[in-house]
């Protein structure tokens, strides 16, 4: 693990981590950020499509309840659009049932994790589905 982190902080992977919860977010960008990744935060679905016209991630972390645009709907843009189909996508969500589980991965999302987390969890879990570098 210890190689893969100074790999990771050499190549400076950028996540754009979507929490409208500051204090959820905060713990996660504190997370992701200590493994030498670069975080851009956005608090809404509107915000997150505003951020990606100037900020193309590696992985985007996203939660489901969101004000405004659904994280689900979200999903959908993302993977509908050419210039982000491709990205790697986790949701981390309060939404716990085999169905919420089911239904986020059939919408498009690589992983989905439930809160409460680990955060050596989630940081595991989002190394996973960054492109190898």
């Amino acid at each position: 693990m210890v190689e893969k982190a100074e790999a990771l902080a050499a190549a400076h992977p950028r996540v754009l981590l979507v929490e409208d919860e500051a204090d959820i977010r905060e713990l996660i960008r504190y997370s992701l950020a200590q493994a030498g990744l670069e975080v851009v935060e956005a608090g809404d679905g509107v915000e997150a499509l505003e951020k990606l016209s100037a900020f193309v991630p590696d992985l985007v972390v996203l939660d489901l309840m969101l004000p405004g645009m659904p994280g689900l709907e979200l999903c959908q843009r993302l993977r509908s659009r050419a210039d982000t189909a491709r990205l790697s996508i986790m949701v981390v969500s309060a939404k716990s049932s085999p169905s919420d589980k089911a239904l986020g991965l059939a919408m498009g999302a690589d992983d989905y994790v439930t809160k409460p987390f680990s955060p050596r969890d989630l940081l595991t879990r989002a190394i996973a589905l960054l492109p190898r570098y």
